[in-house]
């Protein structure tokens, strides 16, 4: 049974088959066909399908665009699934899907439910998500969150798209900052023990530092006070990761947000990557020095300035260490295809990375990343900056415990990644049409009471007649189903994530139409009834398909 893409595939097929057509009977000029265009257009009654095919070739074929448009229609072969072919000005041919085709949908979703939304365009291709990424010195805040529920559903729709996907955490565990966080731990610890000793001025001062030495003091004791103090702060600094590591674990499985790696920075100096890496760019020509250190010259590859990748101390930059972490997934681990999502501070990171995988001896568009841009916090009109707990930053689980999971993961998707979001908690609490993440889920919850009570009446549905189907809002619900498999190809090519929240969105709204100009249990007409019932559930699937892809539960009720 034919999908839409299926369909859009024989159309592209169709409509070329219909110019040549028309060239060899020497009704068209015999010129090249350009790319098809595809779209749906905002207006339903320009059609569910069209294409601007005949303004492309005007030029070309030095006609006036609506006689070509005109001529394609007519010689394109009758297709089952449209029961409208026009041409229209100023040069655009509408198709409308018929009733039948589109009736025929439901009872393709009820057919095959497991895998109606699952496309085979990755053909298991070998991709890294890697995503949040941030280092283990400080709790996490809401722009990490929005990060992080872009690469979990984003690696969501590659899987259900056929991509063999791997998610990665990146901890930056070693560097100055790392060094730093010891240090100022160490501090911590000896001051709930009543040293007398302060804290660098560029030092961690979070309320959180002081929360961590307590927590290691309760589960170790003063085991670290009589260290030689390097030994001390070692071994606290690593305490401390690991705690501070364990709690960015369990605040990201609470928004739905897990990983398959958590792969560590030091190991890329165990296992000599970070060497095999400088040795490439070493023998390439892409190393210079300047003021006793080693610097990579981006611009040979087009950057606009060159970059520092060790100190003239010889410790390695956080750069030397991307290049090293990039060099692991390319190569040492073999991944074809590798997508990165970084915040906004990281914007001027992209152009040198690119390059240096170019100088790595690796194709610079296997390497694909996305910028995360802000997040603010508001509540109704008034922004929201300080914590009322702590009185400091507002974190993460401050935001999942206040409006919960699902609401989280709905507004970061709610807009793309490219663009500013303003976040307001007071919507994201309200139980009306008003809060987008109430008004989907309640839809779901909505059918299934629906199927309960047709349960409690004993009806079986099962041999239904989906053709009776034909009230405009019954249409309108179908049509707005079958564009799922269509949104999850756009979200796995595009990596835009957000295409999912609005398509979620505009289902729900079509429901709701739905729910109010068709009763569905009617006892005086039980064809009907059954053929709604089945209508329901296929819509039940498709609510339950885009609610899972966008990693948010599927209620029965609320």
């Amino acid at each position: 049974m034919s999908n839409i893409l299926s369909v859009k595939h024989n159309l592209y097929i169709e409509l070329s088959k219909a110019v040549k057509k028309s060239q060899a009977e020497g009704k068209l000029p015999s010129v090249p066909v350009p790319d098809i265009g595809l779209e749906h257009p905002q207006r339903p009654e320009h059609g569910d399908i069209a294409t601007n095919l005949p303004l492309k070739l005007a030029r070309a074929m030095a006609m006036k665009p609506l006689d070509i448009a005109c001529e394609i229609a007519e010689s394109l072969s009758d297709m089952e699934e449209f029961s409208r072919v026009e041409a229209v000005a100023p040069g655009f041919i509408n198709l409308t899907f018929s009733s039948s085709w589109l009736n025929s949908q439901v009872n393709s979703i009820l057919t095959d439910q497991d895998n109606y939304t699952r496309l085979d365009i990755g053909n298991g291709e070998k991709v890294q998500v890697e995503f949040v990424s941030v280092n283990p010195t400080g709790p996490l805040h809401v722009g990490h969150g929005r990060g992080a529920v872009l690469g979990s559903t984003l690696s969501n729709v590659l899987r259900a798209c056929g991509f063999d996907v791997y998610r990665e955490y990146y901890i930056n565990d070693a560097g100055n900052q790392i060094d730093l966080f010891k240090h100022s731990l160490y501090i911590r610890y000896m001051q709930a023990l009543d040293h007398s000793v302060s804290m660098p001025q560029e030092g961690y001062f979070g309320k959180y530092m002081f929360e961590l030495a307590h927590n290691i003091i309760q589960n170790y004791g003063r085991n670290f006070e009589s260290m030689p103090k390097d030994e001390a702060v070692n071994e606290l600094g690593e305490i401390g990761l690991q705690l501070m590591v364990d709690n960015i674990r369990h605040e990201l499985e609470l928004l739905r947000v897990e990983f398959d790696e958590w792969f560590s920075e030091k190991t890329l100096y165990q296992k000599s990557d970070y060497q095999k890496a400088m040795a490439i760019l070493k023998e390439g020509d892409y190393l210079s020095k300047k003021e006793l250190a080693t610097w990579f010259d981006s611009t040979a590859l087009g950057d606009n300035k060159d970059n520092v990748i060790v100190r003239s101390d010889g410790s390695p930059t956080y750069f030397a260490a991307d290049i090293a972490y990039h060099y692991n997934k390319f190569v040492t681990r073999g991944f074809e295809r590798v997508i990165d999502i970084w915040g906004a501070d990281h914007q001027g990171h992209v152009s040198r990375m690119k390059a240096v995988i170019e100088a790595l001896g690796l194709d610079r568009d296997k390497l694909e990343i996305i910028i995360s841009q802000m997040v603010t916090l508001k509540r109704g009109g008034d922004l929201v900056r300080i914590s009322k707990r702590s009185g400091e930053m507002i974190t993460l689980k401050e935001v999942i415990d206040e409006v919960g999971k699902d609401a989280c993961r709905f507004f970061f998707l709610s807009r793309s990644a490219n663009s500013q979001m303003d976040f307001d908690l007071e919507l994201a609490l309200r139980e009306s049409p008003d809060n987008p993440v109430y008004y989907i889920q309640y839809a779901h919850a909505r059918i299934a009471s629906i199927l309960r009570l047709a349960k409690e009446e004993n009806i079986d549905f099962s041999g239904g007649d989906t053709g009776l189907l034909n009230d405009p809002s019954e249409l309108a619900l179908i049509r707005g189903m079958v564009e799922l498999p269509e949104v999850i190809e756009l979200v796995a090519k595009s990596l835009e994530p957000h295409h999912l929240a609005y398509y979620s969105q505009n289902l729900a709204t079509l429901f709701h139409s739905f729910y109010k100009q068709c009763r569905v249990v009617q006892r005086d007409n039980i064809e009907l009834t059954c053929a709604r019932l089945k209508l329901v559930v296929a819509a039940k699937t498709i609510f339950a398909s885009a609610l899972t892809l966008m990693g948010m539960s599927v209620p029965e009720s609320m």
